[in-house]
């Protein structure tokens, strides 16, 4: 009987597998059809949100940073909001303020007005040019999912999602995200130029009478069922195995070796439960109902990257974070 239930069990998530594999892959037609030669780019931030977490978008102005999280607003059903963060952005004006109201019977009373952080997909735009003090505004409701103002606590809409942007080389007059903050983040997205075809598309899509404009394939509610879902996802033990070899030998002691001398710190354990939810995301993506260690390997590098740095003597001898992943990499592939 037990056995009957757990095969039926296993029915149903493989069918529910199914239908939700072929809804992300429309949303993801969907916003490739408006956001060109950015395929690991749009497949990375779709990873991100199935996996129920934030990314940290790392590239050059004009590479449609902006308007990817326009469009995934769209397509994924979810109310999109923007904040630009400038060095005078104040948290209330991120997570909002209590106001003093007087009734018609003279009454006084306290009512709360909502920043923009109460949306469902919050594109934070240069993040790091805010000071610290309102750059920790975020950090309670990206990992609690509420804010408390003047000791009231205030949810935030489900789903949350924070997509924030980084300018990498224009660095004056910004304050680096601290080590805490960066953690916060499930990936790193690194966002490159199109090729010479698509910068083609995009001249000629952008410039002419009319604009691809995305159409919605996913409401919020199917969302968090995908959100679910992955969280469902059989893993196999040697796969479960890779993500722990990684993480762990990305940390400097005994287990990495003679890398370990490169590396001044490294990743958490949040970054193993990261990598699993990746791992499975990005299976779920393509269209496979557990992930493998390729999943593993394509997903190290934006997982880790941020979580570790290297000695002051490797980055003088010329290493580099992507160097010393690739060698773990290595190691197990």
């Amino acid at each position: 009987m037990a056995g009957e239930v757990a095969e039926k069990l296993d029915d149903m998530i493989v069918r529910q597998a199914e239908a939700t594999g072929q809804q992300v892959a429309a949303a993801k037609v969907a916003i490739g059809k408006v956001i060109f030669g950015q395929e690991k780019v749009v497949e990375r931030a779709l990873i991100t949100i199935l996996s129920g977490g934030h990314a940290l978008l790392v590239g050059l102005p004009g590479l449609a940073k902006t308007k990817l999280v326009e469009t995934m607003g769209i397509v994924l059903g979810l109310e999109a909001r923007r904040i630009q963060f400038t060095p005078d952005l104040m948290p209330s004006d991120i997570v909002g303020s209590e106001v003093l109201e007087e009734s018609p019977g003279g009454k006084r009373s306290f009512r709360f007005i909502p920043g923009p952080i109460f949306g469902q997909l919050l594109m934070a735009d240069e993040i790091n040019r805010a000071s610290p003090r309102t750059q920790s505004a975020l950090l309670q409701a990206m990992q609690e999912l509420h804010v408390t103002v003047a000791g009231n606590r205030h949810d935030v809409p489900r789903p949350f999602h924070v997509l924030a942007t980084q300018n990498p080389i224009e660095q004056e007059g910004t304050y680096p995200l601290p080590e805490a903050q960066l953690d916060r983040f499930l990936i790193q997205v690194d966002v490159d130029y199109p090729d010479r075809d698509n910068e083609r598309r995009i001249i000629f899509d952008t410039t002419g009478a009319e604009e691809s404009k995305p159409k919605q394939t996913l409401s919020s509610d199917d969302l968090i069922a995908a959100q679910r879902l992955v969280r469902r996802l059989p893993i196999g033990e040697s796969v479960v195995d890779a993500i722990l070899n990684l993480v762990r030998a990305a940390r400097p002691g005994p287990e990495t070796g003679d890398l370990g001398k490169l590396i001044s710190w490294g990743p958490s354990p949040r970054a193993s439960q990261a990598l699993m939810l990746a791992t499975r995301a990005r299976a779920l993506i393509d269209g496979r109902l557990s992930p493998s260690i390729d999943d593993v390997l394509d997903m190290a590098e934006a997982v880790l990257k941020h979580r570790m740095a290297l000695t002051f003597t490797a980055r003088a001898d010329g290493e580099t974070v992507e160097g010393v992943i690739g060698k773990l990499k290595a190691r197990i592939g």
